[in-house]
């Protein structure tokens, strides 16, 4: 259900959307209100998915109110007047209705209201994919590095080295452990305190230490063993 109020300053207009919104299955009326200044009240103890509200009132026109609010709701401006209209779709008013509107037009503006919504809720839900790349500064360049490439990352005081498949040098950046620990992705582990590996490039684990090519051997750390471990129980095959 879509929770909404009405404010209209004119008693007649306000009972039409009242009756309206009650035509409109998944609409849910919280709160009917004669002024913007009345809906600004209920709004102060109580929130609302929508509003529908008119233009030209008294002490606080409808569209002051919107702008006023920090957060504002989704909103449909109902009005006699279109000179509004642009200044509407400014503040992302999901539909204008021009007095005298009819039932059709009204419930074409709750579609709408309705596919914003679900929009909005499909977003949320929607996880948001770690992009494959991440930028380093090194010396005067900033280099786009494909996560994917790197084999290890190993600490060098304040700096760190990265290294990549195919590459004989490392690029050395002005960064710590924690942070480029924080930004790659769950096949990285940290093995050591100065070594956090790509675990789809071991090529074999020989007692305390990593082979990753055959010039490449890292130790493991002893407070990373126990980590390390249960991720090996996680792929080991045995009879």
């Amino acid at each position: 259900m879509i929770r909404c109020i009405a404010i209209d300053d004119e008693p007649l207009a306000l009972r039409q959307i009242v009756a309206y919104i009650g035509k409109v299955p998944f609409l849910e009326l919280a709160a009917q209100c004669q002024s913007a200044l009345e809906a600004r009240a209920f709004l102060e103890h109580d929130t609302v998915d929508a509003i529908f509200c008119d233009i030209n009132m008294p002490d606080l026109n409808g569209m002051e109110f919107v702008k006023s609010l920090a957060v504002p709701p989704l909103i449909v401006f109902t009005t006699a007047y279109s000179d509004y209209a642009v200044e509407g779709f400014r503040v992302n008013a999901v539909d204008y209705l021009l007095k005298p509107f009819g039932l059709q037009e009204f419930q074409r503006a709750a579609q709408r209201l309705r596919e914003r919504v679900e929009g909005a809720a499909l977003a949320e839900n929607t996880p948001v994919p770690q992009a494959d790349t991440i930028f380093l500064k090194t010396e005067s360049r900033i280099v786009n590095v494909n996560i994917p490439d790197i084999r290890y990352v190993e600490a060098m005081s304040e700096y760190l080295k990265v290294w990549l498949d195919g590459q004989e040098k490392p690029i050395v950046t002005l960064l710590s452990m924690k942070k480029i620990e924080e930004r790659l992705p769950d096949y990285f582990m940290r093995i050591h305190r100065s070594y956090i590996i790509n675990l789809t490039k071991i090529q074999e684990v020989n007692k305390n230490r990593v082979v990753m090519d055959a010039n490449t051997i890292l130790p493991i750390g002893d407070m990373y063993k126990e980590s390390f471990q249960a991720y090996l129980n996680t792929k080991f095959l045995s009879r």
